[in-house]
């Protein structure tokens, strides 16, 4: 169908299908792993977490020791027993807590080193998650901006807004010469007409230089 022919739904959702598309590849770039992903939260908000744990737990152990009425009935002649059912509660209820707050503290970092605005996405996810099971999170991750990534022509980073290398000039944003509709860096042939792409060629004074 020609662009003529199309209705402004198909405009938007061809549009919406390419942004993934490339966000889709340029993530494959990021070589990420959880250790690293971790310890871009905030060491005080583990902290904290942490601390409030212990907390939780010495409140509700002591509870359970002092206060024999205010064990499960099961267990309610047993100390040890009612100590250890009152502590895995406790922390099982932690670890979902904890998942949630440090998920909070990970999508503002995150968001701030993929230029995006921490402060909105902070909320979005804040108030959309505990109430729909978790979709601001979701929504998060399927849309935020890649991370700065290698140039394909000189392999100097750049961020993933920008339109040419400021280092060799390379088009970041390449399109089809024959259909004209963008593609990735990586295609060889495009995905709309199957048009063979060849990869641009570095200028000789870049060439030179890195030679």
């Amino acid at each position: 169908m020609s662009t003529l022919g199309q209705t402004p739904s198909q405009g938007i959702g061809d549009a919406w299908n390419e942004r993934m598309r490339m966000i889709r590849l340029r993530r494959k770039k990021e070589a990420t792993r959880f250790s690293a992903e971790f310890r871009i939260i905030p060491a005080w908000l583990k902290v904290t977490c942490l601390v409030l744990y212990l907390i939780a737990l010495s409140i509700g152990v002591s509870v359970v020791i002092k206060v024999p009425d205010a064990r499960f009935p099961d267990v309610q002649n047993d100390t040890t027993l009612a100590t250890l059912a009152i502590a895995g509660v406790i922390t099982a209820c932690s670890i979902f807590l904890s998942a949630y707050i440090l998920m909070l503290g990970y999508v503002s970092r995150d968001a701030r080193r993929r230029g995006m605005n921490s402060t909105l996405w902070t909320l979005l996810v804040l108030v959309l998650s505990p109430a729909y099971l978790g979709i601001g999170f979701i929504i998060y991750f399927m849309i935020r901006e890649p991370l700065p990534y290698p140039c394909p022509r000189c392999n100097n980073l750049v961020g993933p807004r920008f339109n040419f290398c400021p280092t060799c000039k390379c088009d970041l944003h390449p399109s089809c010469p024959n259909c004209k509709k963008e593609i990735a860096e990586t295609d060889k042939f495009c995905p709309y007409c199957a048009t063979d792409l060849k990869p641009a060629e570095l200028p000789e004074s870049l060439s030179t230089s890195q030679a």
